[in-house]
């Protein structure tokens, strides 16, 4: 599954992020409120940088640097944050 290459001043979905990208989150679109609460309670707010770590071999889990921290998530369950590149 190719996704497209996000560049800088993009904006699209965390899940598209490539490994070493460094983006700013814009927006969370996620019809599921748990989910929601859970990605806000873990750092991922809106205006948050942060920068993709490590993508395992088959694309999932995802890891991400945030907050002075490292932080694994599940790429279904970040599809729905809204991000812009800036590097």
């Amino acid at each position: 599954l190719m996704r497209k290459v996000l560049r800088v001043k993009e904006t699209g979905h965390l899940s598209d992020l490539r490994k070493g990208q460094i983006a700013r989150v814009i927006g969370l679109h996620n019809e599921d409120p748990a989910l929601r609460r859970r990605l806000l309670d873990m750092g991922i707010t809106k205006g948050v940088v942060l920068e993709v770590k490590k993508i395992a071999p088959f694309g999932d889990p995802i890891d991400l640097w945030l907050r002075g921290y490292e932080l694994c998530v599940r790429r279904k369950d970040v599809e729905g944050i809204e991000v812009e590149v800036i590097s």
